[in-house]
């Protein structure tokens, strides 16, 4: 099941929206009021074609900025590039089991984030949100194109909206999925002892004590408590995460950077960048995430020129792993 919220029809087809699971008639309308909610049964009614791609025919490559730093990533498919941003502490891996569904209609393109999976992790870096936009810029620039199709969710979103912001980022359409946004972030306690033990491995001696305490704190089993069906396939996802990182006090200290600089705050000034925003936006939720209530997406909407707000049922903050099929839908009818 999915709820839907509108601030504009999609203009490519009368203002229907092509989420695949609309009956005939309620496109035939051509105009949908602000803040209506459908519930349709997930997947009922649209399915995709039968995906192509196997995990054995992703390609890895590797993108350099000038300043040195290296961005892994890997592609999927072929068609009109679509790249998805994953969340702090995860890898590219947060998209697989959406990614094959995809990957038949888009070159699908997943980075790894600096400071994650197999990208850039030396201390050398500043690893501040504005080091993050202008690396992810260059690489949406050289390996996406202009007018990029680009997603983020958790810190890929938080780095998607500042690179926009800054104007370094100009893509075509938009989806931001579960974040802080404006919104003051959850668990502030959680988050400033992370910010407080990160900041240690800046520390000689503790550094690689800590990346031993990382993996520690960041089970598998803590993947299952982000996902509302608990997935066994989440166990995997953080392993993998965390399996490079005991014994590398390198990556302790460049994390030691980033929690120093990155905002804790709520980020009011986006308030001012939403109406400014001049391409569609979609703000794809799901309804058990704990981290990221709609409340800040409904607020985000309000405001948005060419917004669509969709909020998959049943899912957390895992929503790859919850529902797949219909994360993949929604990609697919907003990207088309």
């Amino acid at each position: 099941m999915f709820r839907f919220h509108s601030s504009r029809g999609n203009p490519r087809n009368g203002g229907c929206i092509p989420a695949g699971a609309l009956q005939a008639q309620e496109c035939g309308r051509g105009r949908r009021r602000r803040g209506r909610r459908l519930r349709v049964q997930a997947g009922a009614a649209y399915e995709l074609r039968p995906a192509r791609p196997t995990i054995a025919s992703v390609r890895l490559r590797l993108y350099h900025h000038p300043d040195g730093a290296r961005v892994a990533y890997r592609e999927f498919g072929a068609g009109p590039p679509l790249a998805l941003l994953h969340s702090a502490m995860l890898s590219h891996k947060e998209w697989e089991p959406a990614v094959e569904q995809l990957a038949d209609r888009f070159r699908v393109v997943l980075p790894d984030l600096p400071l994650h999976g197999d990208s850039e992790d030396r201390p050398r870096h500043p690893y501040t949100l504005d080091w993050f936009a202008d690396v992810i810029s260059g690489f949406a620039a050289d390996v996406l194109g202009p007018r990029p199709l680009i997603g983020g969710h958790d810190a890929g979103a938080e780095i998607l909206l500042h690179a926009i912001a800054r104007g370094s980022l100009h893509p075509r359409r938009l989806v931001l999925m579960g974040s802080r946004l404006h919104a003051p972030p959850q668990n502030a306690r959680l988050r400033a002892a992370w910010r407080l033990a990160a900041a240690a491995g800046a520390l000689p001696g503790l550094d690689r004590l800590l990346t031993y305490g990382a993996r520690a704190a960041f089970t598998p089993e803590r993947g299952l408590r982000l996902t509302a069906r608990s997935d066994p396939a989440a166990r995997d996802l953080l392993r993998h995460a965390f399996a490079d990182v005991p014994g590398n006090p390198s990556l302790a200290r460049s994390w030691a950077r980033c929690a120093r600089s990155w905002p804790t705050g709520p980020q009011t000034q986006l308030l001012e960048l939403y109406p400014r925003l001049d391409m569609p936006v979609l703000l794809l939720w799901a309804d058990r995430d704990r981290l990221h209530p709609l409340a800040a997406a409904e607020e985000a909407l309000a405001l948005l020129p060419d917004g669509q707000l969709r909020v998959l049922q049943s899912t957390g903050f895992l929503i790859a792993y919850d529902d797949p099929v219909g994360l993949a839908r929604e990609l697919a009818a907003f990207c088309g």
